[in-house]
């Protein structure tokens, strides 16, 4: 393998020249992914960077998962034309602890490094912050686009919000970072990275940032959207979801996913191919061919599953239910998305649409509950 492996589907490898020389050493290096804990799932859009570093890692190199528990704290206004709302700490805590399971399905765990920002940044006290705050100007700070249109636009912009790429350039301070990947999104940030690495009397890293995922709505993929394909979802979730994209995005999807060229020919053979493949990663092939069997039946033939594999769940307590708190919970969906289902008339009941929110315990004791084309529920008594 060589720097073309490496560097496949890179955007950007900067400064030019400089990972060549940093090889050339033949010491293995340390490759950094920084990752936020916005939502439970470690997404098909992570797996891009990540099949980089696990390019690294067969090299020999050592990959550093970062797992930003204490940067969520603020979010990353990349892209952001607001604030992000932050999270609860323990709802924070909950994803953190997932992250590195759902990451090696592509990442190597043996060569993998998994380190908690907040075990450096949570032990800065205001003299060390002030000292951070030094390596880096206002002006620099405001070059950023979202930042510089916002400033421009009369938006509001936080000072916790400008501290953020100081606190993703100190992880690499703290972990020594030879090279940081990231979507093209972070080329500020990692940049950034190199300046506060140098003022810190290290070597700068090399900057390597790749595409950023285009999901099926034609909008990059994100958890804050929902429009992602989570590597730890069930295999039908994951398999439907892929089947969802436009015939247009297949040869993007399939150079960023799986990293090879798309087959010529029918589209839909391709993408069942793409779908097979993306679950096989996460579920092995039984896994594919189970989730292949429940779309061509669910979603083509429009039946609903055998009933041994539909989930029993058992009905909170109370009387009325609340139909979005019992989906949520029951389908691990925000309670947002399920009234949008119940709202387009994607839940039924019974395979009867259903539009309310509370609904008599007695209409739901032994029911099938619908929620979308693939998500099926049979509700039980406790």
């Amino acid at each position: 393998m060589g720097l073309a492996e490496l560097t496949l589907n890179a955007v950007h490898v900067q400064p030019e020249g400089e990972l060549e020389r940093k090889l050339a050493r033949g010491r293995p290096l340390r490759v950094k992914l920084g990752i936020d804990v916005t939502a439970p799932d470690v997404t098909l859009g992570h797996a891009v960077p990540l099949q980089r570093m696990r390019a690294f890692q067969d090299e020999g190199h050592t990959g550093v998962l970062i797992v930003g528990d204490y940067t969520t704290r603020i979010g990353d206004p990349s892209g952001r034309s607001a604030e992000r709302p932050i999270l609860e700490e323990a709802e924070i805590d909950r994803n953190a602890q997932t992250y590195f399971e759902q990451a090696t399905k592509i990442i190597d765990p043996d060569r993998t490094e998994v380190r908690f920002n907040s075990e450096w940044l949570g032990k800065l006290d205001f003299a060390k912050t002030l000292a951070l705050t030094r390596t880096i100007t206002v002006a620099r700070l405001l070059e950023r686009d979202d930042f510089a249109n916002r400033y421009a636009a009369g938006a509001p912009i936080s000072v916790s919000e400008l501290l953020y790429p100081l606190m993703q350039a100190y992880d690499s301070v703290a972990i020594e970072a030879d090279v940081e990947l990231g979507g093209t999104d972070q080329l500020y940030n990692l940049l950034a990275g190199r300046d506060v690495m140098q003022a810190y009397g290290l070597e700068p890293q090399v900057a390597l940032t790749t595409p950023l995922l285009v999901s099926w709505d034609d909008a990059r993929m994100s958890s804050s959207r929902g429009n992602y394909i989570g590597l730890a979802e069930p295999a039908e979730e994951q398999f439907g979801k892929a089947m969802r994209i436009s015939d247009a995005l297949l040869p993007n999807w399939y150079r960023l996913v799986l990293e090879r060229e798309p087959p010529d020919g029918d589209p839909m053979k391709a993408k069942l191919a793409l779908a097979r493949a993306i679950v096989e990663r996460s579920h092995g092939a039984e896994g594919a061919c189970r989730a292949e069997d429940h779309f061509t039946r669910v979603v083509r033939e429009r039946q609903a599953p055998p009933e041994d594999d539909i989930e029993k769940v058992a009905l909170p307590d109370g009387d009325p239910i609340h139909l979005p708190a019992l989906l949520a919970s029951a389908f691990g969906m925000s309670t947002s998305e399920v009234r949008r289902l119940i709202g387009d008339g994607a839940v039924r009941l019974n395979d009867e649409v259903s539009r309310e929110l509370d609904v008599p315990r007695a209409a739901l004791e032994g029911a099938l509950l619908q929620a979308g084309k693939r998500r099926y529920i049979r509700l039980t008594a406790p």
